[in-house]
């Protein structure tokens, strides 16, 4: 599977245009985690326990664009963003939000 953020593939023939592909990946809160984080927030630096939540975010919610992908007989995703946010509960908190958007594709010669 080609996976790929650029719109073109050098060299290679898209046979088809399958279609958006789209993949969310949400994480909810977590007591102890939210914890470290707001002391961070007061003394600075960096939240490493959130900085692994997004970057495992990224990798499901591409593994998912791909599977996503392969249902609709791809062999190649391009033009891939992934973007994150928040979405508000309430009082008790948010979840992550971590998306993956892509062009699904049929190259030709591609297994």
């Amino acid at each position: 599977m080609i996976l790929s953020t650029t719109d073109v593939i050098q060299g290679a023939i898209v046979e088809a245009y399958l279609g958006v592909v789209t993949a969310e990946v949400v994480y909810g809160g977590n007591a102890l985690r939210d914890f470290f984080a707001g002391i961070r927030d007061f003394i600075g630096g960096r939240t490493g326990s959130y900085e692994r939540v997004f970057e495992q975010g990224q990798q499901d919610a591409i593994a998912e664009l791909e599977k996503r992908a392969v249902r609709l007989g791809a062999n190649g995703v391009i033009g891939i963003t992934i973007n994150t946010g928040t979405i508000n509960l309430d009082e008790t908190g948010v979840l992550l939000l971590i998306t993956a958007t892509g062009t699904a594709i049929r190259v030709q010669g591609q297994p």
